[in-house]
């Protein structure tokens, strides 16, 4: 900017100079707040933060989150937070086979918040250790499948429900007719083989017995303390006692560098899911979807 213009136009040239000078102060003191909290990954070590936050039925956020985490070269270690009442059954073996994953090349400890119960604590499970509050709602092992039934309703006002199937367990858990015992058999059948599913990816996470996870794994929740005492989580402690576990485990000694993720989006679907976990049971019943598959713990708070 050569002289004739600053002569030229002297309030504008002033209004550049005291904006230039506004820019490089903030620039300069971002600069100094990020380089005394250890914020400049330069000079601390990189450890990646993974959120499980409220009902889990989309897991792409999670797993791409999680993925990215594990090509980068420059995190040394993962903390992964928990703090869902479950979901449904495929999103969370996703996220738990992406933990795995994670945890064959990088170290990685799960910290229990409020809750991590039924999919919340199935994903824990791919951790090298489980880290919960005393007072952390967890465990819930199993698996629900809740279905509505409007056919007694629909009689009453006349209405009658006409549907063509090629088979007939094709339109089972209709909510416009009530369940046949085969269809309830039929259903049976299928959350028993999620359930050992489950009762599975349990025990290979957790280095246990079957038979032991067996006797756990009846839909009961567990607090952070009783969980400790039945061998499904490690230690008691909040997540500062985790991430502590977690720089022994990765050896760091100078600042930790933490990036999060992913970013808390939810869809109208999460939403309406993650606040009927605050409600009873039979609410929660009115509320899900019609032939669902969950790995959710009821009572489950956000």
């Amino acid at each position: 900017m050569n002289k004739g213009f600053s002569r030229r136009h002297p309030l504008l040239f002033g209004l550049i100079l005291v904006c230039t000078a506004v820019a490089l102060t903030f620039g300069a003191a971002a600069f100094f707040r990020a380089f005394t909290s250890g914020g400049i990954s330069w000079f601390a070590t990189k450890v990646g933060i993974v959120h499980v936050r409220d009902t889990i039925v989309d897991s792409r956020p999670v797993t791409d989150w999680i993925r990215s985490l594990e090509e980068d070269d420059a995190v040394q270690a993962v903390l992964l937070r928990i703090n869902s009442p479950g979901g449904v059954v495929a999103p969370s073996q996703e996220i738990y086979d992406a933990v795995r994953s994670l945890a064959q090349k990088k170290p990685v400890v799960a910290s229990m918040g409020a809750v991590a119960a039924s999919g919340g604590y199935y994903i824990a499970c791919a951790a090298d250790r489980i880290v919960a509050n005393p007072g952390s709602i967890t465990g819930s092992i199993g698996v629900m499948a809740q279905m509505l039934s409007f056919a007694q309703l629909l009689e009453r006002m006349g209405v009658k429900d006409q549907t063509v199937t090629s088979g007939d367990l094709k339109a089972a858990g209709s909510p416009t007719e009530t369940l046949s015992q085969r269809e309830r058999e039929y259903f049976q059948e299928l959350v028993q083989d999620l359930h050992e599913q489950f009762v599975l990816a349990v025990a290979q996470g957790r280095n246990m017995d079957m038979a032991k996870v067996r006797k756990l794994a009846d839909g009961r929740a567990f607090t952070g303390a009783q969980a400790h005492r039945a061998g499904l989580v490690d230690a008691l402690g909040s997540r500062q006692a985790a991430m502590e576990q977690l720089r022994d485990m990765a050896k760091i000694t100078g600042n930790i560098h933490t990036v999060e993720g992913p970013e808390k989006s939810r869809s109208i679907l999460s939403w309406i899911l993650g606040r009927a976990a605050q409600w009873s049971a039979d609410q929660i019943g009115k509320a899900q979807q019609t032939g669902f598959f969950y790995l959710y713990s009821p009572g489950g708070a956000q």
